[in-house]
């Protein structure tokens, strides 16, 4: 029996196990070797390529914030991309839902870059205003709840859709409601 439950393994589980090359030669035996070896070609051609092996990426440098209007004054440029990283996620959203395009600065590939000190489009003031709203709920009503544990953020409700889906009660009996 335990011979059988080996050969009905799944190319899936395989390739989980990190055997990718092997699956045509589990499943199709010798025949399979030329196409096995093509594979294996190919999963090593994808791999990056670094000027210098094994060196590692470019650090990235984050200038120094400006026009800080809801967020303290006081971050520094690695500080508000990690904010804005987390509230990208929360929200389901890219960098330029909230922040205009810079058409006079481009960049290596000749995309324009992101000005982010503009104010003008209106998503921005609706993040700003959002982020008011969280920083006040949990200040002044969860800060003062003993054990109120994880504090409100964006995906707290959006959970990772711009626009939060609607709470809907279940139907009596149905759900985690204890009948009364």
């Amino acid at each position: 029996m335990h011979s059988r439950l080996a050969r009905k393994k799944s190319p899936v589980f395989i390739e989980v196990i990190g055997l990718r090359p092997f699956v045509l030669f589990r499943l199709f035996g010798v025949a399979a070797l030329p196409a096995a070896f093509v594979f294996t070609i190919a999963i090593v051609a994808q791999a990056p390529q670094n000027a210098e092996a094994g060196a590692p990426p470019a650090a990235r440098t984050f200038p120094a914030p400006t026009n800080l209007k809801a967020l303290p004054k006081n971050l520094t440029g690695e500080q508000v991309d990690a904010i804005m990283q987390q509230w990208k996620a929360g929200l389901g959203i890219q960098c330029g839902s909230c922040h205009a395009e810079d058409r006079e600065k481009l960049d290596p590939e000749g995309r324009p870059m992101l000005d982010f000190a503009s104010d003008s489009k209106p998503m921005k003031l609706v993040a700003r205003a959002m982020y008011t709203l969280t920083e006040d709920v949990n200040t002044r009503y969860l800060s003062k709840i003993d054990s109120s544990g994880v504090p409100v953020t964006c995906g707290t409700c959006h959970r990772g859709h711009l626009g939060p889906e609607p709470f809907v009660i279940a139907p009596q009996g149905k759900g985690n409601l204890p009948a009364n």
